[in-house]
């Protein structure tokens, strides 16, 4: 038997929960995290399996509000078919995700099967990504459908529309926003930055300063860039900016 709470008594349930000590954290406004990324991009499934992950531990999740955008470096063509830097695989791994978002709103419904098939990809194996609704005991029907469907390229334009809208303009992927502000080439350190920008007042374990500090120096990240050749002069432009974020955010630690 299913039972539905009125919207009174919704709220009433929410309000009493903020004003008890142990539920503060989640009345508090979350920091957000957006991901903009391929699906075939290496340094991408690189981030998604062994980097964002993080935000499931030491309370950090609670403090977060994660949001994925697969079509990073895709173009839109004329005939509005899409061109994948990484090919029609691509393509279509990344209708296949929008589509899980869109089956599984969330977190905890879209994650693991994200988690699962850029696993695959980063292991070589993606052609095997059906084999992850068995793994987690998922139903694949709304996901095959909508990846077959129109819905599935709706999600994408939405997707595409969202990453076009980015100012500044995303550079390369993965593309990590925070709280509106891109990370550049800081992006493995996310953590560091939530933590600068989370403003509540019960304490998050996984933001002490013995667990996290703001890494300086020259980072090595694996990203795939927006456009095949691009200027030295940009590459500079990532490079200072980063550097400048980094210099900003240890100063006022």
């Amino acid at each position: 038997m299913n039972f539905t709470f009125p919207k009174s008594a919704s709220l009433f349930l929410v309000c009493f929960l903020c004003f008890t000590q142990f539920s503060s954290i989640y009345c508090e406004k979350k920091v957000s995290l957006a991901l903009y990324y391929e699906t075939l991009c290496p340094g991408c499934s690189d981030f998604i399996i062994n980097y964002l992950p993080k935000i499931f531990k030491n309370g950090i999740i609670d403090i977060v509000d994660l949001k994925l955008v697969p079509w990073g470096n895709t173009r839109l063509q004329k005939d509005n078919t899409f061109k994948c830097q990484h090919g029609k695989d691509e393509c279509f791994l990344d209708v296949v995700e929008a589509c899980a978002i869109n089956a599984w709103p969330d977190l905890n419904g879209h994650f693991p099967f994200i988690y699962c098939v850029e696993s695959l990809v980063y292991h070589r194996n993606y052609t095997q990504w059906e084999t992850c609704f068995e793994k987690l005991n998922l139903k694949k029907k709304p996901v095959t459908e909508c990846v077959g469907s129109e819905r599935g390229k709706e999600l994408e334009l939405h997707y595409a529309a969202e990453t076009n809208a980015l100012q500044p303009p995303h550079k390369y992927v993965p593309w990590v926003v925070v709280d509106g502000q891109p990370l550049y080439e800081d992006y493995e350190d996310f953590i560091s930055y939530i933590c600068k920008a989370y403003k509540g007042t019960t304490p998050v374990p996984g933001c002490s300063s013995s667990i996290n500090v703001i890494k300086m120096g020259r980072k090595l990240n694996s990203f795939c860039l927006k456009q095949t050749a691009i200027s030295k002069l940009s590459t500079i432009s990532s490079a200072i900016t980063s550097w400048l974020n980094r210099a900003k955010l240890t100063a006022s630690a």
